[in-house]
């Protein structure tokens, strides 16, 4: 998919991958609605974005990836503005083994209930014109972090959820691909929070850090390259990128439970 002319929404756009993934839109010739919590942060992005790429490229929505409702507020504000949605970011995610509850409603909640609403806007069946969802997961979905469960299980569902609804909407014919981006440890807000965000796994901080420091800690450059690559590329569909510091690899699954 070429990337000039689209339209993007994005999920917690308003710091770390989510922005530095709508500036990388923009830069290729997208429009983007950077839907956020943080409004303060958001309308300052999309000044200063809308400075660099020209007037009206890009729109804030305050948005609640937990509410049907809000979603389908700013999925339509983005239709009535720049005339349909073409990409699905489900980047909105928190790191919190202490408000587990939370951490699943947003990380897992978030990502299956935008997927399933912009389906309304991109469904060729339904007179769309089909388009490509990107859910960012995480190295945790693919393999394990001991020190977080809960986050790990998101991350897990999230790349389950990936691989089933591609298939899903191969066979409906819906005309919507999906992929999974799995980043390692990221420089951002959320990475420099962990510590303090284990619960009654805080005992395993220090195993945590040392993993840190053998794996090493990804550039945002580093990860949206990886998501250029899934987003444009066609034959990808179903697939979960792992992008590790000087490398990424595509995980390898069985296609069925009876293979």
């Amino acid at each position: 998919m070429a990337l000039n002319g689209k339209t993007a929404v994005v999920t917690g756009a308003a710091m770390g991958i989510g922005s530095s993934i709508a500036e990388l839109l923009l830069q290729n010739g997208a429009k983007v609605a950077i839907l956020d919590m943080n409004e303060t942060a958001g309308q300052s992005l999309v000044e200063t974005l809308n400075k660099e790429h020209g007037p009206d490229r890009a729109l804030f929505l305050l948005c609640n990836v937990e509410s049907e409702e809000e979603i389908k507020a700013a999925f339509q504000k983005t239709v009535e503005t720049f005339g349909g949605i073409d990409i699905l970011v489900n980047n909105a995610g928190i790191f919190n083994e202490i408000t587990w509850e939370k951490t699943i409603g947003i990380n897992l909640g978030g990502c299956i209930r935008g997927s399933y609403l912009v389906i309304e806007h991109m469904n060729k069946l339904t007179g769309g014109r089909g388009g490509v969802i990107i859910n960012v997961a995480s190295m945790a979905g693919i393999g394990l972090l001991s020190c977080c469960p809960v986050y790990t299980a998101t991350k897990h569902a999230v790349v389950g959820f990936t691989r089933a609804f591609a298939a899903a909407s191969v066979a409906s014919g819906y005309g919507i691909r999906m992929n999974a981006l799995c980043p390692g440890f990221v420089k951002t807000d959320l990475f420099s929070s962990i510590k303090s965000k284990l619960g009654q796994f805080s005992n395993l901080a220090g195993a945590n850090q040392e993993l840190i420091e053998k794996l090493g800690v990804l550039t945002l450059a580093e990860v949206v390259e990886g998501f250029l690559e899934l987003v444009t590329d066609e034959t990808k569909n179903g697939e979960a990128l792992l992008v590790l510091p000087k490398e990424k690899k595509y995980a390898t699954f069985s296609a069925s439970p009876t293979d």
